[in-house]
């Protein structure tokens, strides 16, 4: 039977075609990650397909413009003659200056015990149900926080001009024994009775704060075994408050730290006013200056890492793992640093 011309040539014609489109279909089929194709998804021996992480360029960018910012900073230090950093190390441990940084960490250290052991009593006294304890908490509160620290200082300081003398008797009879005002309080305790009771105000809206955040139920649960009010507040309230306690306590320990240089206006011999007394007599203001600074960093540094390790102690009980250490974070960022060098330089490494 003739075919017809037509029908032949259209036949020749689509007969490459059809070639092109099962040759390109077979080149399809053979491609990774094709359906049927052996390194499809979901077949036998399949591999997923790599994971390229996403670039953040801004990222990038911004932190290597801190850091060149950084190193512009730490150069110019570093470079300034101005700063005499031999004598910054000549100074940095004479005597003068440690029995003055003895001092300022004795004063940190009292004032916040007899401070937050004040302030507790004055918390416990603003969340009891006697209204004039309540009223009288709220009374000290309000006026220590009201009144700058230097201006107490100074009335404490002059709390002579008030009282000349002070003694222990009878009412409105004879007394027992008077004393001086200006024998009874020296520079130190003047310093250490400003900043206690200072300090006490805040302590005490710290404790309280920290006692209002636990759970109503935790109290509840307590009187419900028969525990009394105190115990319960010793052993069920006060643990559980701790955790929102020690950060906010954290800030005011190295507040109360720097704090301690404003004592130097009632020439109490602390780090900040021994400095001073030596630049009195050589007159190089700025290597002294940078002595007292440099022990507040140090000083402040350890107190921020003590800080830490008590708050990761106290939330033992508020989650099921607890953060890694900065120690712990270092070795795991060394071992994955270590583990992409040895895939880089070792065999068959990009």
């Amino acid at each position: 039977m003739a075919t017809p011309p037509d029908i032949s040539a259209a036949s020749a014609v689509s007969a490459p075609d059809d070639a092109r489109s099962g040759t390109a279909a077979a080149i399809l089929a053979k491609r990774p990650g094709a359906p049927g194709s052996p390194g499809a998804l979901g077949s036998p021996g399949a591999e997923p397909p790599p994971i390229v992480p996403r670039r953040h360029l801004g990222r990038r960018l911004s932190a290597a413009a801190a850091l060149l910012v950084l190193a512009m900073v730490l150069a110019s230090v570093v470079r300034n003659e101005a700063f005499q950093w031999d004598v910054v190390g000549r100074y940095f441990t004479t005597a003068a200056v440690l029995d003055g940084l003895l001092l300022t960490l004795w004063l940190t250290g009292a004032v916040m015990v007899l401070g937050f052991l004040f302030g507790t009593v004055l918390a416990v006294m603003r969340l009891s149900a006697n209204p004039v304890l309540r009223t009288l908490s709220w009374g000290y509160v309000w006026i220590f926080r009201s009144t700058p620290l230097l201006v107490q200082l100074l009335f404490w300081f002059n709390i002579g001009a008030l009282y000349p003398t002070l003694g222990l008797g009878i009412p409105y009879g004879p007394q027992l024994f008077t004393v001086k005002t200006v024998n009874l309080l020296g520079p130190t305790l003047t310093a250490v009775i400003g900043l206690t009771l200072h300090e006490s105000a805040y302590a005490a809206e710290v404790v309280r704060g920290g006692i209002l955040s636990v759970d109503p139920g935790q109290t509840e649960a307590a009187q419900a075994l028969g525990l009394s009010r105190r115990r319960t507040l010793r052993r069920i309230v006060v643990p559980q408050a701790m955790r929102s306690i020690v950060p906010t306590a954290g800030n005011m320990l190295i507040g109360t730290l720097k704090g301690t240089s404003i004592v130097s206006v009632l020439a109490v011999h602390d780090l900040l006013y021994s400095v001073q007394l030596v630049y009195n007599q050589n007159y190089q203001v700025i290597p002294l200056l940078m002595v007292a600074t440099v022990w507040y960093v140090a000083t402040t540094t350890v107190l921020s890492g003590g800080q830490y390790y008590v708050e990761r102690y106290y939330a033992r009980g508020a989650s099921r793992s607890l953060p890694p250490t900065p120690p712990q974070r270092l070795r795991v960022r060394l071992a994955a640093l270590r583990s992409q060098l040895h895939a880089v330089t070792g065999p068959g490494g990009r």
